[in-house]
């Protein structure tokens, strides 16, 4: 009797080189495309295709399978549950490093984590040359100072900024004067969106999906077209990413719906899977009267100045957020959606805080060649205080087109391999000004 051939089964990888695809497209086509976000996504990439542009399948750091990384920290596969976006992840499935590094960071001994401790400065010697450690308020409120030999400011945008200020790292920016440096070059994000109803028939289903669920056109950010006849510099990537629809602030409805009640919720459920949403997160310069100081007449819980931003949208803002909302525009009218929502900026627009604008902050303490115009230097250490290293976005001294999370991890591991290989063998200024 014949013994029949073993067969092997397929692994993803396989159906991957085979497909010429990465393993992550073959998972989420696996997994009931029609179902989690292809009904939007192709529908807007199809659109896309139609007025002649370029889209492509938006990457991410959502995992499709579980997987554990070089420090041994464990992912699950993403299940699509349609709250990414804004929300926890119940399955470790989005990267982050509470995520990917702590729980390895917890296994060193010589670690440890102080939860609800607020740093209120940096303590300086006399001289202000070298940082001998900071000074917090515990969980308990008890005000504690803890010595060291180096200090790492690795806060929010904002917190690195204020932290620099409150503590008398580097020279205030003047506005009026151009000078200094703690507060400078501040740029936001140029937001502009577009949100498209359809009718009944057509199904978006924005309770299924995921950060990498979307679709995104590059062909207007950066230099990749020709801002000649524009009148702008700068640019805009915009794309639609199925990544979670928040409870009531997410929910479009068509014109002329009250803004509450039982009008507004018969709205909501009429329109909730029937709508998609379009997002240009712009390219934004920094300009000479936008900047951070402190605030001389308002305090927080502590007794310490608050943070102040000083901001406002200029002409090349504003021409940039009408040029995206027309590129925009045709995707939108060849889905044949029911009804289109959005305007762009015009010249009486101002900055207004209670509209959401992202919280990509930038710039405030950048990295740059000069001493007299950036706070850092290229591997994010103090221009004045060599064992003072300030790391996030706050070293832009540009807002992007893209969002600014990959590039502020990439700088952080750049600091932190010039911190052990050349800092801690030869402590000292890393650059000579």
């Amino acid at each position: 009797m014949k013994a029949k051939k073993q067969e092997t089964a397929a692994t993803m990888k396989d159906v991957a080189l085979k497909a010429k695809v990465s393993t992550a497209t073959v998972s989420r086509a696996l997994m009931n495309p029609d179902k989690v976000s292809q009904a939007t996504r192709n529908r807007v990439e199809k659109a896309a295709l139609e007025v002649g542009y370029h889209p492509y399948n938006l990457p991410s750091a959502n995992t499709s399978d579980s997987y554990t990384n070089p420090y041994g920290a464990q992912m699950g596969p993403c299940n699509f549950c349609g709250f990414c976006s804004g929300y926890a992840c119940y399955m470790y499935s989005k990267a982050s490093p509470n995520v990917n590094i702590l729980p390895a960071l917890r296994q060193e001994k010589r670690f440890e984590l102080r939860t609800n401790a607020n740093v209120l400065k940096v303590n300086l010697t006399d001289d202000k040359s070298r940082a001998t450690g900071v000074t917090y308020v515990d969980g308990q409120g008890r005000e504690m100072e803890q010595p060291a030999d180096l200090v790492i400011i690795g806060a929010f945008q904002f917190h690195n900024v204020h932290l620099m200020l409150l503590s008398g790292i580097g020279k205030p920016y003047n506005p009026e004067t151009g000078e200094g440096v703690v507060g400078r070059n501040f740029a936001y994000q140029n937001m502009t969106t577009i949100k498209a109803i359809f009718d009944k028939d057509t199904y978006t289903n924005p309770f299924i999906g995921a950060g990498g669920n979307g679709v995104g056109v590059d062909d207007f950010n950066a230099d990749n077209f020709d801002h000649g006849a524009a009148g702008f510099v700068g640019g805009s990537p915009f794309w639609v990413n199925q990544a979670g629809t928040k409870p009531i602030s997410g929910f479009p409805v068509p014109p002329g719906t009250p803004a509450w009640g039982s009008k507004w919720k018969a709205a909501v459920a009429d329109t909730y899977t029937h709508h998609l949403s379009m997002d240009a997160h712009g390219a934004h310069q920094s300009y000479r009267q936008n900047y951070l100081d402190l605030d001389p007449n308002y305090k927080n819980v502590f007794g310490q100045p608050l943070l102040r931003m000083t901001f406002d949208w200029q002409e090349n803002d504003i021409k940039m957020a009408q040029f995206m909302f027309d590129k925009m525009a045709p995707i939108a009218k060849a889905m044949k959606p029911k009804y289109i929502l959005g305007s762009p900026k015009n010249a009486n627009s101002h900055f207004d805080t209670t509209t959401y604008q992202t919280t990509h902050m930038n710039g405030g303490a950048v990295m740059g060649e000069d001493p007299k115009t950036s706070a850092v230097n290229r591997y994010l250490q103090s221009w004045d205080v060599h064992n003072v290293f300030v790391i996030g976005a706050s070293a832009f001294p540009q807002g992007l087109g893209y969002n600014p999370t990959g590039t502020v991890a990439a700088l952080a591991y750049w600091s932190a391999k010039a911190i052990r290989e050349q800092y801690l063998k030869n402590p000292g200024p890393l650059v000579q000004a």
